[in-house]
């Protein structure tokens, strides 16, 4: 059953910490019978009628039935509104572990809580005020970052960058929508609003731009949260395998003199400058009568057409031949990057005519040497992001904050469509601007639904 806005005044709890074995498990509760639930269950070593905010407790879980001690536990009460909820939050560090974790839940709940549904706790933070629902998305993004950059995105989003930005183009939108509304609300009094070209400059420079400038963040934002698709492609025996060894830094893939090793696909993640990578290694790209090698052949074929970036790898040591030429012209149309292999042991007229083989420069390698893998990471970074390795945008909309800015955006144009007009009716403009403006308050959750909370706080883990 889904969580809804009528049910925030109930207590919930949830074992906020992994399943499995670990020093300690966080049994995480919240709500007005926090601290009911603290007196009923917890015996503190000495004696005491009160907990303080935001001290830690000593002593055992009971369960208040027959007194049998279920674990030796420290416990803090967190009272309102200083709290992750801006509620009465309890929190009980017990040993870790599925079984004893599970009994104290199964106590809390018989006192007068309930199972907290997924992302609850940070839904009450948002519904309570103490977070915008753009924050309330990157503590999701801050669980789940996959490398240093796509943290330091999530942690940027989560002290409010975003949400600042946001909020400047919103007031210049009231701002205008003041004097507009202004104009249509009194007509009688013949209100002169401020000179279309004027406004256009406003609508333009002030609150396009940065908006246009936000989508524009989302492409390279996605990369570093969710990282990179890149296959490995080539000719059997090329180096597929050593290079994805080199770039992993340990031997994960099976290397042999002998053309077919790799028969199936073979995914590891690893990070190129920071950015989160999944390395896809493929059986080489031939016609072979092998039943099973065809097989991998047909997998990395389909690998080919969802990666985001396709290195298409060469033997430096022997000459180019007309199938390096037919293969490349399978990758050509995918974002890509030519890397020559084995130039520790290719002759330097074999490498001079492979630079002049393929309509665009190489990258010349040697995955057992590990020469050349730093050019590598720079074309990579080029290729995807335009630019070679470089910090993450500091601020980054997610998807659904990026449809929200785009409709906000395509607001903003029709109103400057109609600043165009002999005489652009206030009536109109008015609209367009409100429409504008919904569209950014759905970002920080001033215009929410009911619906687009359960869409968000579904995703997240039942503790958060």
């Amino acid at each position: 059953m889904k969580p809804e806005l009528s049910r925030t005044e109930d207590t919930i709890a949830a074992i906020a910490t992994p399943p499995g074995p670990g020093a300690i498990g966080v049994i995480k509760i919240s709500g007005p019978e926090a601290e009911t639930i603290a007196h009923r269950l917890f015996r503190p070593k000495k004696p005491r009628k009160y907990f303080e905010s935001h001290r830690l407790y000593y002593g055992h879980i009971l369960d208040p039935e027959n007194g049998e001690v279920i674990d030796e536990v420290l416990v803090a009460l967190m009272r309102k509104p200083h709290s992750y909820t801006r509620e009465d939050v309890l929190e009980i560090y017990a040993h870790s572990g599925y079984l004893v974790l599970t009994r104290i839940l199964e106590l809390v709940l018989k006192s007068g809580a309930r199972l907290a549904e997924p992302g609850e706790f940070t839904r009450r933070a948002f519904l309570n005020g103490r977070i915008d629902l753009a924050q309330a998305e990157a503590v999701q993004e801050l669980i789940t970052a996959r490398s240093e950059s796509a943290l330091k995105l999530a942690l940027n989003q989560l002290s409010g960058k975003l949400s600042e930005r946001i909020n400047e183009v919103k007031e210049r939108l009231l701002s205008l929508l003041a004097i507009v509304e202004a104009a249509v609300d009194f007509p009688e009094e013949d209100i002169e609003i401020i000179a279309p070209a004027e406004m256009a400059r406003t609508l333009r420079e002030g609150i396009l731009r940065p908006i246009e400038k936000l989508v524009a963040s989302f492409r390279e934002g996605r990369i570093y949260r969710e990282g990179l698709a890149v296959v490995l492609a080539g000719r059997p025996n090329v180096g597929k395998s050593s290079l994805l060894n080199a770039l992993l830094r340990e031997e994960r893939a099976i290397v042999t003199p002998i053309p077919g090793t790799t028969r199936d696909v073979l995914e590891e993640t690893a990070q190129i400058g920071g950015l989160p990578v999944r390395l896809i290694d493929t059986a080489g790209l031939r016609e072979t009568e092998d039943v099973v090698e065809a097989l991998g052949v047909a997998k990395a074929k389909e690998k080919l057409e969802t990666a985001d970036l396709v290195i298409f790898l060469v033997d430096g040591k022997e000459l180019p031949t007309e199938e390096d030429r037919r293969l490349y012209e399978q990758v050509i149309e995918r974002p890509h990057l030519v890397a020559v292999n084995k130039i520790d042991i290719a002759p330097e007229e074999h490498l001079s005519k492979w630079e002049r083989f393929f309509p665009e420069k190489p990258v010349f390698i040697s995955a057992k040497e590990g020469t050349g893998l730093s050019e590598l990471s720079r074309k990579v970074f080029e290729i995807v992001i335009g630019k070679g390795p470089s910090e993450p945008p500091e601020i980054a909309p997610n998807l659904r904050q990026k449809a929200a800015l785009e409709r906000a955006a395509e607001a903003v144009k029709r109103a400057l469509g109609l600043l165009e007009q002999a005489a652009p009716l206030p009536e109109l403009l008015a609209i367009e601007l409100r429409e504008a403006l919904s569209a950014l308050s759905e970002i920080t959750g001033e215009v929410t639904t009911e619906d687009l909370l359960d869409r968000i706080f579904s995703t997240f883990c039942i503790g958060k």
